[in-house]
């Protein structure tokens, strides 16, 4: 269901979990772990040139972002994906597509009545 409109309260709690996904190397750890679930940091950084302080920093934005958790097992902490957050990512941008669908829309109805 869509909401119709968007308050400065709900843009305001969703921009910091756009300002996190923005970023290259943040985006490819959400990547990382909505295609292989739950890992470390260890397995975040194997195969790859990032060293794990800097996973770690960018995993704490996530987290802050509230688009990651973690949580312990035994000694390795251990990063997962929150899946609500990213729903309500993707309700935004589908609003934002289903108003530009409404405006692209009118203005195709407005062009196409002023024809001859």
């Amino acid at each position: 269901m869509y909401r119709t409109s968007t308050t400065r309260a709900d843009l305001a709690q969703a921009a910091p979990m756009f300002a996190a996904l923005g970023d290259e190397t943040r985006l490819a750890l959400v990547d990382r772990l909505g295609s292989h679930g739950p890992q470390s940091i260890a397995r975040l950084t194997s195969g790859t040139t990032i060293t794990r302080q800097a996973v770690t920093k960018h995993l704490y934005i996530l987290a802050e972002a509230g688009v990651v958790h973690t949580s312990r097992r035994g000694r390795e902490r251990i990063w997962e994906l929150d899946a609500t957050r990213l729903d309500e990512a993707r309700t935004y941008l589908e609003q934002i597509a289903q108003h530009w669908d409404t405006v692209l829309g009118r203005l195709k109805a407005f062009v196409e009545d002023d024809q001859p």
